[in-house]
């Protein structure tokens, strides 16, 4: 009896596991400059007071530094005051592959000065690109310097295109084309949907369970118009939106999986050492002539 009852705990257990849908919000290279919709200063308001509204309480910021403002980095200063966290994205956001890995290392220790004084600083790192090296000997020497330097990674484990529908969307502006902005909330809202419905299949079928997803957006003009909206669909779909640190407590974040399929998230690079296909791990809606399509169709098309 004593081993069926404690049979049947363990998989209550796993099946919770596996039942939770958790999700963080984090934002890539913060403070971005002004754009054809809004100046930075304004989306960063935007932004603040639509987490809030959204209730989401802590999201995290990977930052860029180098080149910017005192009124950039008090933008930075104002997400931490919100209660969001500042997190590192290097120095000046190159691809790895394009610097040798003591250039990299530099350049994400200079990041780290400017912005360890700074209120809401944690010491994670994200790679731009999501990119770690074309070569297992600078993957390795990148992650052994980050832990010697105190640092965990800021891993992501959705990855999607919202950056391009943003661009897509600036272009119109400068181009003076009227814009359906209703269809481009509902495009934006239910392509990150997809992509975290994806990938959370993908993890349930490599590791058995839906981990504490984090989800990859940037600060950028969508982000502040569409954040309120994605969190009521996400939410709509059974997912609780949890806090960046509670995230990165996952087990999945002891896990550098031994493979340089690595820029679509830790889940998909989990999938690929167990042996799933690349073309398997990558959102169809991160395919750039089909969103340039679903753009044209639905936001561009006359009302």
């Amino acid at each position: 009896m004593i081993r069926f009852l404690a049979a049947v705990a363990v998989a209550l257990f796993l099946a919770a596991g596996a039942a939770a849908r958790e999700i963080a919000i984090t934002f890539d290279d913060a403070p971005t400059a002004d754009s054809a919709t809004m100046t930075g200063e304004v989306r960063t308001q935007t932004l603040i007071a639509a987490l809030k509204t959204a209730g989401i309480g802590q999201a995290a910021f990977f930052t860029v530094p180098r080149g910017r403002t005192r009124a950039d980095l008090t933008r930075l200063e104002a997400y931490a005051g919100a209660g969001h966290i500042i997190a590192n994205h290097s120095n000046t956001h190159r691809n790895l592959r394009d610097l040798t890995a003591e250039e990299y290392i530099g350049d994400i220790a200079a990041a780290d000065a400017i912005l360890k004084p700074m209120p809401g600083f944690r010491p994670w790192f994200r790679f731009p690109f999501l990119s770690e090296g074309e070569t297992r000997e600078k993957r390795d020497a990148v992650r052994t310097a980050l832990r010697a330097m105190g640092y965990a990674q800021g891993y992501v484990t959705i990855d999607n295109y919202d950056w391009y529908l943003n661009s897509l969307a600036n272009a119109a502006k400068k181009e003076g084309k009227p814009l359906n902005e209703s269809a481009l909330r509902d495009l934006y809202v239910e392509t990150i949907v997809q992509a975290v419905e994806f990938y959370d299949a993908i993890a349930l079928k490599t590791l058995g369970r839906s981990p504490r997803h984090v989800l990859l957006l940037h600060e950028n003009d969508l982000a502040a118009l569409y954040i309120a909206d994605l969190a009521t669909a996400l939410r709509a779909k059974g997912w609780t939106i949890i806090a960046a640190e509670q995230a990165y407590k996952d087990p999945i974040a002891a896990i550098e999986p031994d493979t340089l399929f690595l820029g679509q998230g830790r889940i998909a690079a989990i999938a690929r050492a167990q042996g799933m296909k690349p073309m398997e791990l990558i959102h169809e809606r991160e395919d750039e002539a089909v969103l340039d399509r679903l753009f044209n169709e639905r936001v561009l098309a006359p009302r």
